[in-house]
């Protein structure tokens, strides 16, 4: 048995996540059925780096899994793409020691979400980016990204429905915004990332675009650790997983 990683991109409009579930079709799903087809109806188990929930796309995602095929390296890519839909593509395959885990050992990941900033919406970018119309500062948003940076317990900008017990503390390496045409592009950069913390950072920081809230406000609702105190969840379909970093 050798163990494989793979990086793969998807676009997730149609999935109900990465993590298979009982209901619905998810990335997950597809790559195991395509790995069961290879490997003459055995389950393989596959790995990633960490879940993206229903409509999230992914640039940069990582995978691993183990096979007993004896397939050159350099011919995963195409054999396994070949047989998966149209709408998840691998990037890349290597071979990694049986110790490599596409989940533990991460050391980071950056996300970036997409904001189409227009009067009407982008009908063919509609799955890819979140339609605002109303006037944003961009000068405020930056402020306001200046004080999410480093080590901070982020319970404020996690889901209550999250799964994890242990803590909330996580560290931002980068924070930023940027305007690229009409699109604003929100980058985090960090060591992990809670359940929909960054959809919670972006619904935030809107806020702060609109003058409906202050740059500064970062800091107290950091510092209260209550959802309640942070802005809506931004619609899911403007995040990618860009990167994982080992």
């Amino acid at each position: 048995m050798i163990r494989i990683r793979m990086v793969i991109r998807y676009d997730g409009t149609n999935y109900a996540g990465y993590q298979v579930q009982p209901n619905g079709n998810t990335i997950q799903a597809e790559l195991e059925k395509a790995l069961r087809k290879m490997h003459k109806g055995e389950q393989v188990k596959v790995v990633a780096s960490g879940r993206t929930d229903a409509r999230v796309h992914a640039v940069g995602q990582v995978i691993h899994f183990e096979t007993p095929l004896h397939i050159p390296m350099a011919n995963w890519k195409r054999a396994l793409g070949s047989l998966l839909p149209d709408d998840i593509q691998v990037v890349s395959a290597d071979q990694v020691s049986e110790e490599f885990h596409a989940r533990y050992d991460a050391k980071g990941k950056e996300y970036r979400y997409y904001v189409h900033h227009a009067h009407e919406h982008d009908l063919f970018r509609r799955h890819y980016t979140h339609h605002v119309r109303a006037e944003l500062d961009i000068v405020r948003m930056k402020e306001a990204c200046s004080h999410l940076e480093g080590e901070h317990d982020f319970t404020s900008f996690c889901s209550p429905k999250t799964d994890i017990k242990g803590t909330k503390v996580r560290t931002i390496y980068k924070a930023e915004v940027t305007k690229e045409g009409n699109d604003i592009v929100f980058i985090f950069r960090g060591s992990g990332f809670l359940y929909n913390m960054v959809r919670i950072l972006v619904g935030t920081l809107l806020e702060v675009g609109r003058n409906e809230r202050k740059p500064e406000d970062v800091k107290r609702i950091i510092e209260a650790k209550n959802r309640n105190e942070a802005g809506k969840t931004a619609p899911p379909q403007g995040l990618f997983l860009w990167e994982v970093f080992y």
